[in-house]
């Protein structure tokens, strides 16, 4: 049963959305703020938080910036704001997806299903490694190495990177990465992938003026040009 920290101090969502989640087969536990979410996280280690942007003392950003530099839980921000600049900062900070309120109960759980699948290994054989320049990624464990040191990616930062390393030379549209990595198509205004990719380079030691292995091809998506090897 996943185990899930829902953060809403609003006293009529927080309970009744923790309440539909138990009945979808999640163990939630409730946090009205960050104090409470910190003594939660003490005690046991959730699979996902859920954090709302609009939290009294701390907000919700300064929350996943402290949760993204010490842990690699999943994060899914809830925004009742329509700027797509605070989508964008939640991304950079390291959120595996976001989800504007008003929203639906099938849609918020299907959003939750999908970063817990980002976060378990497909059917690849044991320990299934690609190797791209002085990189290595085991598919199984999730894990990318260069020179022996550990390389720390998101949920969502993997699964596109699982998507070009499993499609090299392969052109692929943004509406491809993010039904590739998110089980969504993305909407025309939809820049989730671009800042995901845009921090995937940097974790990568691309120079993003010029990047060598994920290039962009203009007004199409983007292309992985590293020779893959098993």
């Amino acid at each position: 049963m996943p185990r899930i920290f829902l953060v809403e101090d609003d006293p009529e969502i927080g309970p009744l959305t923790q309440k539909q989640l138990l009945r979808e087969g999640f163990d939630v536990r409730l946090a009205k703020d960050a104090a409470r979410l910190d003594a939660l996280m003490v005690k046991e280690r959730p699979d996902m938080v859920i954090l709302d942007l609009m939290l009294p003392g701390e907000d919700g950003f300064s929350i996943c910036r402290r949760l993204r530099a010490t842990s690699d839980v999943h994060i899914l921000m809830l925004t009742a704001r329509t700027d797509e600049i605070d989508r964008v900062v939640g991304l950079e900070l390291g959120a595996d997806d976001y989800l504007g309120k008003p929203f639906s109960m099938r849609e918020l759980v299907a959003r939750i299903r999908a970063v817990l699948r980002r976060g378990v290994s497909d059917r690849h054989p044991a320990n299934a490694t690609l190797h791209f320049g002085d990189f290595h990624a085991n598919l199984d464990r999730l894990q990318l190495r260069h020179d022996d040191q550990e390389i720390v990616l998101t949920s969502g930062e993997f699964a596109l990177l699982r998507a070009f390393l499993q499609n090299p030379g392969r052109v692929l549209s943004r509406d491809q990465l993010m039904d590739m990595s998110q089980g969504r198509v993305a909407d025309s205004f939809d820049r989730t992938v671009d800042v995901q990719i845009s921090r995937l380079r940097t974790k990568l030691g691309e120079n993003p003026r010029d990047p060598r292995m994920i290039k962009t091809v203009r007004n199409v998506g983007y292309i992985f040009t590293s020779e893959v090897r098993r």
